[in-house]
């Protein structure tokens, strides 16, 4: 029923109250909402540290802040729609076509047009978890269903159980490795196991955000996955190991005409030029950013060790953070590291996430760790 103007029962609002009421979309009451890292509290006399949000704890790399300068003095100007330049130069990095890539605004704004390309109302989208907290949030917003396979007790996908739960009505897979808060990545031979039980018109994303800080032998290798399957799309960023989370681009890798229909559902000019010349800048200078990424490999193996020698069961992992599965305890824990101006991540009644930061930081949470596993004995 319509009024006068033309207005349905369903498009009405309240103009005589305080607020107008409109109506929004059912799908939303479901949403949860994205929690991000919080900067740690200041200490005095200390250097605080933010351990909570992955981010790479090196300044740009060389060249990226004086590309970044010359590109703000156009910033008057529309950046470049289809980010050609980009495309061709990461392209040219995997040794794949420009018109296999689609960029965006960081990993998440991609994977945000692929959900809403491949789902509608009532599909499903099979995924682990725990896992990325973006997942559940993408997948509502598109009226879609979460289907969330538990983790292993060593926080590793179940790639038989995600199987087991596909079914006439699942559009989309998630994979996420090394899987983000846990650690742990897919084994090659797995990953071939579960995808030749994945029907070929459900798409799988292969999530690799933290892919540069790999270093397991027996791990997926994402190209080589990628050509063999091609329902298969790789989703990559530049907020990582290249250290540009505060300029948000990043980029999938999917069979040219999938990835055409892709790009037609980014928001338009979604990666600024800014951003376009940071990530053009980082991919010129790749043997800076992979001596950056060996320190924090490094770093990371002394963190891990070090909390196994304290006796806490971290699980292993290939990204730039750890997983600390400490349950009920996991508040008391983040409090603990908070009072000595470390910022961690916790995820109430299940575990603490720790990024990887600088050796300082991570002494003094060794130092937190071990004064707490001495307080709960």
């Amino acid at each position: 029923m319509t009024d006068s103007h033309g207005v349905t029962e369903r498009e009405a609002f309240d103009v005589q109250g305080a607020e107008a009421v409109v109506r929004l979309r059912d799908a939303l009451q479901g949403v949860p909402v994205y929690k991000p890292g919080r900067p740690p509290t200041v200490v005095p006399d200390v250097v605080s540290y933010k351990m909570s949000s992955n981010e790479n704890p090196y300044p740009p790399l060389p060249g990226v802040l004086e590309a970044v300068a010359a590109s703000a003095a156009q910033m008057n100007r529309y950046p470049d729609m289809g980010a050609t330049a980009l495309r061709e130069a990461v392209a040219a990095d995997l040794g794949v076509t420009p018109e296999e890539i689609v960029t965006g605004t960081g990993s998440s704004g991609v994977l945000s047009a692929i959900v809403g390309a491949a789902c509608e109302a009532d599909d499903e989208v099979v995924y682990a978890w725990r896992s990325f907290e973006a997942y559940p949030i993408m997948v509502a917003l598109s009226g879609a269903r979460s289907v969330q396979v538990p983790v292993t007790a060593e926080g590793r996908h179940d790639l038989a159980a995600m199987a087991g739960a596909i079914t006439r009505d699942t559009r989309l897979v998630i994979v996420c490795s090394p899987n983000n808060p846990t650690g742990p990545v897919v084994a090659a031979a797995e990953l071939e196991e579960f995808l030749a039980q994945v029907p070929a018109d459900v798409l799988v994303v292969l999530d690799e955000a933290y892919v540069e800080f790999v270093r397991d032998p027996e791990a997926a290798e994402g190209l080589e996955v990628y050509r063999s399957h091609p329902n298969v799309v790789l989703l990559r960023t530049f907020s990582k190991a290249y250290g540009l989370a505060g300029l948000r681009v990043g980029y999938a890798v999917a069979r040219s005409q999938l990835a055409a229909s892709l790009r037609s559902c980014v928001i338009p000019f979604a990666v600024t030029e800014l951003a376009a010349q940071a990530a053009l800048a980082s991919l010129s200078v790749k043997d800076a950013l992979l001596e950056r990424v060996a320190d924090l490999v490094e770093e990371r193996g002394r963190l891990l060790a070090g909390l196994r020698d304290l006796g806490y069961d971290v699980p292993d992992t290939q990204a730039n953070f750890v997983w600390l599965p400490l349950a009920g305890h996991t508040q008391a824990f983040a409090e603990a590291a908070d009072a000595r101006g470390l910022s961690v991540r916790p995820f109430p009644g299940e575990g603490v996430r720790v990024s990887v930061e600088a050796p300082e930081a991570t002494d003094r949470l060794l130092e937190v760790a071990r004064e707490f596993r001495d307080r709960m004995s």
